[in-house]
């Protein structure tokens, strides 16, 4: 599969499917700007060649057409900060504007196009809009890795439309696969999965994946409850997959067989109401009483968390301990998330993968201090289960 790096984009212009699908505040500021500051070293590289970038992205979900509320006009300013060059903006991602925009585009300039999924056939994976896409650019660059999984029109489709060698990842793309086989490959051990996260059910494949290659298990945040009920507990209000008991039961026989080593919580903190200011105490696991809901970890899960992952040498963090949004209940994710650095700062490779994981380290103020932060949770989580990801795919045809 061909890099950014094997291609001199001289006179070129490129056609980025980038990732710019960033939180919005209700002013429309940038809350977190990762996957932008993520993209900018191939859209310097392209620049530094003396070529175009014409840049695609999605924000949102929009439904039933064009909507300011996700407008990708609303970060042009921000765009042009971090490439440090004026961004232009195309009011349509197709159609005779768009293709004016992109032909009368000049060496070491950038386009941004509207919203893709303005148009309902970029998901629908639509040949024909996937066509319209390719004819504003010479060669196309798939650096969105957070969509990789999805076989939409501009990170699946649209590929078909550029000869093999017009056709490569950007830098975001070649990190996060490099990075996923290093820690599915070739782990250094001990080799600690970290699930959290609200349920077992989106994470049965990569938990049962994972129990093939690691050396540890640690189980937190709402999905703990599906197995403190599983084993008897009572959980009150808490988080509860109940048609998964048997499911939760079975990977931990799983486990057992297979000689890895499961944490769950042995302790939780517990609020009467799903708020910051709720009244909390600190419960044994299984003991939650009616009405009570669990809403972290409690100090002595913690405390044997840490000491699993400190002395650990690969590390895969997928998913908070607790409601991390909420003050009160972050302890536990702010916990592991200093774990995770202390065995980094030790030597240890630290994954952490994506979504909430990836928005927590950042909260934390630790982006910097582990090894890799994926810029995509499903993606990752789809390409660590096994499965292949259209828009890898169709690097390689």
């Amino acid at each position: 599969m061909k890099t950014v790096d094997d291609y001199n984009f001289a006179g070129k212009k490129a056609l980025v499917r980038v990732d710019f699908n960033v939180p919005l505040n209700e002013a429309f500021q940038i809350t977190d700007d990762t996957r932008i500051r993520a993209a900018v070293p191939t859209i310097q590289k392209i620049l530094k060649d003396g070529g175009s970038a014409i840049l695609m992205s999605h924000l949102g979900r929009p439904k039933g057409g064009p909507s300011d509320k996700y407008s990708l006009r609303h970060i042009v300013d921000d765009l042009a900060k971090a490439f440090n060059t004026e961004v232009k903006f195309a009011p349509d991602c197709i159609g005779a504007e768009a293709t004016e925009l992109a032909q009368n585009l000049q060496p070491g300039e950038i386009l941004l196009l509207e919203n893709l999924r303005f148009y309902p056939e970029e998901e629908k994976g639509d040949a024909g809009f996937a066509e319209k896409l390719s004819k504003l650019g010479d060669v196309y660059v798939n650096d969105a890795f957070g969509t990789a999984h999805r076989a939409h029109a501009s990170t699946a489709i649209i590929a078909q439309y550029f000869p093999g060698e017009a056709k490569m990842t950007g830098y975001v793309m070649q990190a996060e696969l490099e990075n996923a086989k290093k820690v599915l490959e070739n782990p250094e051990r001990p080799f600690t999965a970290i699930m959290g996260g609200a349920k077992i059910s989106d994470k049965i494949l990569i938990i049962e994946r994972l129990l093939d290659k690691v050396d540890n298990l640690i189980i937190g945040g709402g999905m703990s409850y599906t197995f403190a009920k599983a084993q008897g507990g009572t959980v009150g209000d808490s988080l509860l997959e109940a048609d998964k008991l048997d499911l939760v039961l079975s990977l931990m026989e799983k486990a057992k067989e297979k000689g890895v080593k499961l944490y769950l919580p042995s302790d939780t903190i517990i609020a009467d109401q799903f708020a910051n200011d709720a009244q909390s105490d600190t419960v044994s696991s299984g003991s939650i009483p009616d009405r009570w809901m669990g809403l972290d970890i409690g100090p002595e899960t913690r405390a044997t968390f840490g000491e699993v992952v400190r002395n650990s040498r690969t590390i895969l963090w997928n998913g908070p301990m607790g409601v991390f949004e909420m003050p009160n209940f972050a302890q536990g994710t702010s916990f592991i998330a200093e774990a995770v650095v202390a065995a980094t700062r030790n030597g240890a490779f630290s994954l952490i993968g994506g979504g909430d994981s990836a928005a927590a380290i950042n909260q934390a103020g630790y982006g910097n201090d582990v090894s890799y932060v994926s810029t995509g949770g499903g993606a990752l989580l789809e390409y660590m289960e096994g499965k292949t990801l259209p828009g890898v795919a169709a690097l390689e045809a």
